[in-house]
């Protein structure tokens, strides 16, 4: 048998089963005993609900992640690869146009795939625990644009890659790697201005209270910003959550409507000092950096496995492609993607601490702090006792209880 057929079905079968260990120790873990810290915060009643919210999305994350592993392999060892490509060529022989089709029919395939899991999600199991708030309408027109943007965005990402692959020589992945990331930083400085206003409306904060307490925090860090703008995001959900995006002048802080009107002057001000913490502590840019590079190494790896008559053979593909490469690839680099998110996620928790303990030096309101962050936890119906190996793969954030108790060393 080829031996990277062996090593791709290898890789997607352990992934599944890693995934599914750490889910149910994940739900294993949950205690039914309400952590003393979150008493007056948590209810018996709401946090039973909390619990079975877990309970439900582990399910369905489950069935998913089977359906999608079990629907990969039979695609694979059924050559349904070949079937699509031979269709892409059939509109074109030139590879980029060939390689455009190809991608946009897989990328269509799923997504026809993932939109009734989508759906279940959002009409059956956010709208049982009290969280959707999305119509039809906005549901269906959420994913024109995303299939629109995608087309788009995606594919002029594509055309670049297979364009240089074909043309520029063994260093085709140095030009690569350059036009991805000037593509990239472009993206970061137009999606707050172009993109996100796409799918939420960003209405400039009223004067008043929380305003004039921003500016004033912000002002004594010598923090600049293009504005402060609340997102209409109980168009969709329930639940809460503010962010900073962008650069130089078209940085803005965002606030969930949501957020606005579950929380004090003081609980906000508290969240957005440790949003500018991040900016302040240049985890921003840091993440930019790593992204950058993890992107040089990927297409480095890559540059090896173009037009691999091997890797084509495994996936029952007759004709050699550099866009189809592109796609085989991407299942032999996934342990390695693996790998460079466990990192992160370790240094997006580390980052964390950082920002909070620059809220608590720079504010210094622990108690509205710690309010904020359990009143959000609870507004999320969020699992407070994870399992350590979830947290490990997949919390960018530490557990909001570790959180807590990092203040109150910090603040006694």
């Amino acid at each position: 048998m080829n031996i990277y057929l062996i090593l791709i079905l290898s890789i997607l079968v352990s992934e599944y089963l890693l995934d599914a260990v750490i889910e149910l120790l994940n739900v294993k873990a949950a205690s039914p005993k309400l952590p003393e810290e979150f008493s007056g915060f948590y209810d018996e009643r709401k946090y039973s609900l909390a619990q079975d919210y877990l309970k439900e999305n582990t399910r369905f994350v489950l069935i998913k992640n089977t359906f999608f592993t079990a629907v990969t392999l039979i695609f694979i060892l059924c050559a349904g690869f070949n079937f699509f490509d031979t269709i892409a060529r059939g509109v074109s022989a030139n590879q980029i146009i060939a390689g455009l089709v190809f991608a946009g029919i897989l990328s269509l395939c799923s997504l026809a795939l993932s939109i009734p899991f989508s759906a279940y999600h959002t009409f059956v199991i956010e709208e049982k625990y009290g969280f959707n708030k999305t119509t039809l309408k906005t549901f269906i027109a959420d994913i024109v644009k995303t299939v629109l943007l995608g087309a788009i965005i995606g594919g002029i990402i594509l055309a670049i890659v297979i364009w240089f692959f074909i043309t520029a020589g063994p260093l085709a992945w140095v030009y690569c790697w350059l036009a991805v990331t000037i593509f990239q930083l472009f993206l970061l400085f137009i999606a707050p201005v172009i993109i996100m206003p796409l799918f939420n409306k960003f209405t400039p904060l009223e004067a008043g209270e929380l305003k004039s307490a921003i500016e004033t925090y912000a002002k004594s860090q010598k923090f600049a910003f293009g504005g402060i703008f609340k997102m209409d995001a109980s168009r969709r959900s329930a639940k809460s959550n503010a962010f900073f995006t962008g650069f130089g002048r078209f940085r803005r802080i965002a606030l969930f409507d949501t957020l606005i009107e579950k929380h004090t002057t003081e609980e906000l001000v508290s969240v957005l000092a440790h949003e500018i913490g991040h900016y302040k502590k240049r985890h921003f840019i840091q993440g930019v950096v790593i992204s950058i590079v993890t992107s040089g190494i990927m297409l480095f790896v890559l540059s090896f496995f173009i037009n691999n008559r091997g890797l084509f053979e495994a996936f029952g593909v007759r004709e050699l492609s550099v866009y189809a490469s592109l796609v085989f690839f991407g299942f032999l680099y996934s342990p390695i993607n693996l790998i460079f998110a466990i990192f992160e996620n370790i240094l997006s928790r580390k980052n964390e601490y950082e920002a909070d303990r620059f809220a608590l030096n720079t504010y210094n309101k622990p108690a509205s702090f710690i309010t904020a962050l359990k009143k959000l936890t609870v507004d999320n119906l969020s699992n407070l006792t994870p399992h350590p190996l979830k947290v490990f793969f997949d919390y960018s954030h530490p557990p909001v209880l570790a959180r807590i108790m990092a203040i109150k060393r910090q603040r006694p």
